[in-house]
């Protein structure tokens, strides 16, 4: 069945070998020859001398499925899957020098793509395999650190939850300190408020009274850029106590769903596009 072997493609990752195209329906997989045969049948030939692989697989980015109703006699189209390569400095959306890097490649390649999670249609990005990546994790946060550091920045405002992971250790490098912005009710203290807008409906992000003063330098964190709610609204709070905000910083930026329009002409710094 060609289309089979036509459309299967996969992302790359540390776990496993690429499968190889060799022949028309043949494919090496890790140590072994997989012959397809059909959309139900293969063979598995175990190799004695495995070939030598130094590309890996990963998590497919999205995956189309064909409309129900099948015809008579029609064969069930299979899942295709659309890559992500690792991203060039090129495709990423802030075009800078530090990103020239190939550190940048093994990040992409350490962030996980959850296809229909939490509801159909949604390709999830998961990071928490990026944590699991030492030096993956520390190349990101050295990126970072990289970049700020010599810009005076006294805040280090990480968003819920995701912003907590990746802003406290930026802080800690850099010499700032840490302020987490929250959803309602989740702060003890008492709190300034702002109001942002979702898909349906609204939400607030919260932050401590007193917990940055005017005339501070802020750097503004989360893991991922999608819609750009929830960083305008913690622009906003930060802005409204007379708080510069210096930059918004981000792992991974949708660029697909157009956040980074909503902010306006703050700066934004992404390290992987998903595109």
């Amino acid at each position: 069945m060609e289309s089979l072997t036509q459309n299967i493609a996969f992302k790359f990752t540390r776990v496993n070998f690429v499968p190889e195209k060799v022949g028309n329906r043949y494919y090496y997989q890790r140590d072994s020859l997989v012959q397809i045969k059909s959309h139900t049948t293969t063979t598995v030939t175990t190799l004695t001398t495995p070939p030598i692989r130094n590309t890996r697989v990963f998590s497919p980015l999205s995956v189309s499925k064909k409309a129900n109703g099948i015809g008579a006699g029609e064969e069930p189209e299979p899942k295709k899957i659309r890559i992500r390569d690792p991203v060039s400095s090129t495709d990423m959306a802030s075009h800078d020098p530090i990103l020239k890097d190939e550190r940048i490649a093994d990040i992409s390649s350490a962030i996980r793509v959850i296809p229909d999670f939490p509801k159909p249609g949604i390709m999830f990005q998961d990071i928490t395999t990026l944590l699991l990546d030492t030096k993956a994790f520390k190349d990101t946060i050295d990126l970072f650190v990289e970049r700020y550091k010599d810009k005076k920045i006294s805040v280090v405002a990480g968003i819920e939850a995701r912003g907590f992971i990746f802003g406290p250790p930026i802080a800690l490098a850099i010499g700032a300190k840490f302020v987490p912005m929250r959803k309602p009710k989740k702060l003890p203290g008492e709190v300034i408020s702002e109001e942002y807008s979702l898909e349906y409906g609204t939400d607030k992000m919260e932050m401590h009274v007193g917990a940055v003063q005017a005339g501070e330098r802020a750097l503004v964190v989360d893991d991922l850029i999608a819609t750009g709610g929830t960083l305008t609204a913690a622009i906003r709070l930060l802005e409204r106590v007379g708080v510069e905000v210096v930059e918004c910083a981000c792992v991974i930026e949708l660029p697909e769903l157009k956040g980074r329009d909503r902010l306006g002409d703050k700066p934004l710094f992404v390290l992987v596009s998903s595109t």
